[in-house]
């Protein structure tokens, strides 16, 4: 009687884990139909493409791939029809499962650590993926070039870097002065935090003839203490707005803020600005324009 009871308890222990073990298989194998990569035709002209960041997504609409792009990350809003493509996560924290499931044939990220994250994730299913460094002007030349390659738009691709550089040497001439007022380039007022000498802010500010003031600092974008901060005798202030929808509320609140210091040339003088950072901290194909921002701002009687 109880080798009986034994044989049946181990009967349906076996049947349990067959089951278990096939349901494993099944599973495995549904993963692996739903995260392999889609075959293109043609890797020279992939035509579904997502981007991560705005700055890509803008290179891609210019070189005419409008039709090309299927998904782009959360704070894409540039050009308008950006913003009815699909959404796959912000530009920090991409969405791995949404990419995948958009079946492309091409992603771009940049080089920082949560989007390499997901191209490595992306690259070991077999994914196609273009990482791309750019955090100074002078790479945005070999970004666009390899965007162009990457995607059979390389005629466009040296198009577009003509028209760009020939904007910033355009904007470099009208601007350069003898005098090279001191800037300072706040990212945000609290606590305060400002753009240091490494970034490609100093890059514009000085094609924009003139100078960053805090450039000295190695670190990219450092806090300030009160006593830098009424040390470096800055002339200008640009702050970036923080949301692009209510600038004018952010002016006034930073005149009151700055009103504090009194000893800075920038508010004495009521030289204290807040822009659109879009157009100019996306370092993309409206760089002239912001460049040309910067300059008419920086030197206005």
């Amino acid at each position: 009687m109880h080798n009986s009871k034994l044989r049946t308890v181990l009967f349906f222990v076996v049947i349990i884990f067959i089951a278990a073990a096939v349901s494993g298989v099944i599973r495995l194998r549904y993963c692996a139909q739903c995260a392999a990569p889609p075959v293109s035709g043609n890797k020279q002209q992939p035509q579904r493409i997502v981007s991560l960041a705005p700055n890509i997504t803008e290179i891609l609409f210019k070189l005419g791939l409008d039709d090309k792009i299927i998904a782009v990350s959360n704070d894409c809003d540039w050009p308008l029809e950006a913003l009815d493509k699909k959404k796959i996560g912000s530009f920090w924290q991409p969405n791995l499962e949404a990419v995948i499931a958009c079946k492309p044939e091409l992603v771009i990220t940049l080089w920082f650590e949560q989007q390499n994250n997901v191209a490595n994730s992306l690259k070991r299913l077999g994914y196609r993926v273009l990482t791309l460094r750019l955090e100074k002007i002078e790479e945005l030349e070999p970004a666009i070039e390899k965007i162009g390659s990457a995607t059979g738009q390389s005629k466009q691709a040296k198009k577009l870097i003509n028209i760009i550089n020939m904007q910033l040497k355009q904007s470099e001439q009208k601007f350069n002065t003898p005098t090279k007022p001191r800037v300072l380039w706040v990212v945000q007022p609290e606590p305060l935090r400002v753009a240091g000498g490494n970034t490609f802010i100093t890059e514009l500010l000085e094609l924009a003839g003139a100078q960053n003031a805090i450039s000295s600092t190695s670190i990219q974008y450092p806090g300030l203490s009160t006593e830098e901060l009424l040390t470096c005798q800055a002339d200008v202030i640009i702050q970036a707005a923080m949301n692009k929808e209510t600038i004018e509320s952010q002016k006034q609140e930073s005149m009151v803020f700055w009103s504090k210091y009194k000893n800075l040339p920038a508010v004495r003088n009521n030289r204290i600005y807040v822009v659109d950072p879009d157009t100019i901290l996306r370092l993309g194909p409206r760089i002239g324009q912001g460049l040309e921002q910067i300059g008419q701002i920086i030197h206005q009687p």
